[in-house]
């Protein structure tokens, strides 16, 4: 799996004019599953973000978590965070999972993020999104686990 983190002082989803996911100071998650991931991908991936200290303390040194400040989290799924760009100028999503695999994927990270106790807020699988962010710092994290990563 792999997701864009980014920290945000606010992020919103929209659907057809529609605002179906919107948060306050936190993380914006880009999410893609890939073939072969599993919910241990997932759930090694939730406690990652929910547990990574970027965001900054008394001292602006970062060195707190989105848990620890109080913050939100808005997870939107992103299948072509996977796509494969080595040959061509067309990328190839072959290496996504597909939807039936991967929407239980999103679905066990989203849980498990919430889980750790951070209020989160999404976007709806496969649906055209409009995404917007205003990114503190700006702060951009790419975090990966490969399928059966130690």
């Amino acid at each position: 799996m792999r997701a864009v983190v980014q920290r945000v002082t606010r992020a919103s989803v929209t659907i057809d004019e529609e605002i179906v996911g919107a948060i306050g100071p936190g993380l914006l998650v880009l999410l893609g599953a890939a073939k072969g991931d599993t919910p241990a991908e997932a759930l090694w991936l939730a406690h990652r973000v929910a547990n990574l200290r970027i965001f900054s303390d008394a001292d602006g040194r970062m060195n707190l978590s989105v848990k620890e400040i109080g913050g939100r989290v808005l997870i939107v799924s992103q299948f072509t965070l996977i796509a494969n760009t080595r040959k061509g100028f067309r990328p190839s999503f072959m290496p996504a999972a597909a939807p039936e695999i991967a929407e239980p994927l999103v679905t066990r990270f989203t849980e498990a993020v919430a889980s750790e106790g951070v209020p989160v807020a999404t976007g709806l699988f496969g649906a055209h999104m409009v995404v917007e962010l205003v990114n503190d710092g700006p702060v951009t994290i790419l975090l990966e686990r490969e399928p059966s990563e130690g």
